[in-house]
């Protein structure tokens, strides 16, 4: 109890942060998964749906590099503020416009690309403030609770959307997203502190040199830009399956709007489940190794359950195979980059990483609804009583099947060929080189 005691003491502003926030993540999440079904039921399209994420990732990606050198100069609680506003009233937008009648889809992505705009800087603020509020000894915890709300999110967001989408309509949806808005905004104004670094060296970079400094960091230091990179070949296979994930369930006959919500739920309960397990299991002697393992895990199960499944339970089952591990991946990899990376310059090189590690984003929702709508649905439309109609069905969502099966040998190959990247194995040879115990050296922090 003492232990306990001590613990809640300590992380007191990181608990009330991350319980308003992930509270306000899961109301945009559903309003996010909401307005994918009203896309596909409106165009029929997996490239006219993709566009909406690609509109929310582009300027993140295109911005996120500059954005970080902002995001070390000014207040973290007051860009947070400032951010997260403004992403509710891009939010209201949308609930007027649907009340008008006049809702269309250039509407999203304008408004997308906007709130993507604004989440370059509102992203390394928040990243940063949890270091800032976080004992180094609490790292691995905090990560498993991050993973833990994550998971959560996912599990619920299904679920909720659906059921208020059905049963009331998408305004339903958007309401309780600006109401989660609400309660996170007052949270932060009033209840946490979020403490200021001072730079004892009083000599001011310009924004372009801070920028440089965030990318001469990673030059340097190679294991974490691998890992990056690792991450980037990821994340385009991922952003790939997220684009055909909806257009394969929504068009079976089978699957539908019920069909996406239980395959997205057993996706959250898996990453649930991985998030509780790598908040209990103590630190592991390779944290790449765990990287890299459970990723090839993930890429070598699910998207053959995708891609031969023609049924809800083999979908996720295979949704629970590929992201039962991937919170213990997430919070490793959260700890390396924790550990490695010095504090005062955290902002500048977590912009630097978004920019590298999530521009692969926009390109693989691209790839993903192009070669559904141009290529694979096409070409198993002509297909009569062949092999690959055994396999992978027939009619509309048959296409996507197909690309799935080529997602799971593309996801194996990066795997293993960043598996052999020594660079990733040097990381374990000096796990604290850069660790931000010696922050103190360059900085103060203040209350």
């Amino acid at each position: 109890m003492n232990s306990l005691k001590t613990s809640l003491r300590d992380l007191k502003y990181f608990i009330i942060l991350w319980l308003s926030q992930s509270f306000s993540a899961l109301g945009s999440a559903m309003t996010n998964f909401a307005l994918v079904i009203w896309s596909y039921e409106q165009y029929g399209s997996a490239l006219t749906t993709a566009l909406i994420a690609i509109c929310s990732y582009a300027p993140y990606v295109l911005m996120s590099i500059f954005a970080g050198a902002l995001s070390d100069r000014w207040n973290k609680k007051i860009t947070m503020l400032v951010c997260d506003t403004f992403a509710a009233f891009c939010t209201i937008c949308i609930l007027l416009l649907l009340q008008m009648g006049k809702l269309e889809i250039w509407h999203i992505y304008v408004l997308n690309a906007l709130n993507g705009l604004m989440n370059t800087v509102q992203q390394p603020s928040a990243d940063v403030s949890i270091s800032l509020l976080t004992p180094k000894k609490y790292y691995q915890k905090v990560s498993g609770m991050k993973a833990f709300s994550n998971s959560l999110t996912s599990v619920l967001t299904p679920v909720l959307a659906t059921a208020l989408f059905s049963l009331v309509g998408i305004h339903a949806v958007i309401w309780f997203d600006l109401f989660s808005f609400v309660i996170a905004f007052l949270c932060l104004v009033l209840f946490i502190k979020i403490p200021e670094i001072k730079y004892k060296d009083e000599t001011k970079e310009t924004l372009l040199e801070s920028t440089k400094s965030g990318l001469k960091y990673l030059i340097e230091n190679r294991g974490i830009l691998d890992l990056i990179l690792f991450l980037a070949g990821i994340n385009l296979i991922a952003s790939m399956y997220n684009a055909a994930l909806p257009a394969m369930i929504l068009s079976k006959d089978n699957g539908g709007e019920i069909g996406l919500g239980v395959v997205n739920a057993s996706i959250g309960i898996a990453t649930l489940v991985g998030s509780v397990i790598v908040s209990i299991l103590p630190a592991p002697k390779s944290r790449v190794r765990v990287i890299c393992n459970t990723l090839l895990f993930s890429m070598s199960t699910e998207n053959f359950f995708l891609a031969f499944g023609n049924s809800i339970p083999l979908w996720s089952i295979g949704a629970v195979l590929g992201w039962l591990f991937i919170p213990m991946m997430g919070a490793n990899m959260d700890v390396l980059f924790r550990n490695h990376i010095p504090i005062e310059m955290q902002g500048r090189v977590y912009a630097a990483r978004n920019t590298l590690q999530f521009f692969t984003i926009p390109i693989g929702y691209f790839l993903g609804g192009f070669l559904v709508d141009q290529v694979f649905e096409p070409f198993m439309k002509y297909q009569s009583s062949s092999i690959l109609n055994t396999l992978f069905g027939e009619g509309k969502g048959s296409g996507a099947a197909f690309l799935f099966l080529f997602l799971a040998f593309a996801g194996i190959g990066v795997c293993l060929f960043f598996r052999r990247d020594r660079h990733l194995w040097h990381l374990e040879e000096y796990p604290d080189k850069c660790s931000s115990v010696n922050a103190n050296e360059f900085i103060e922090i203040a209350e």
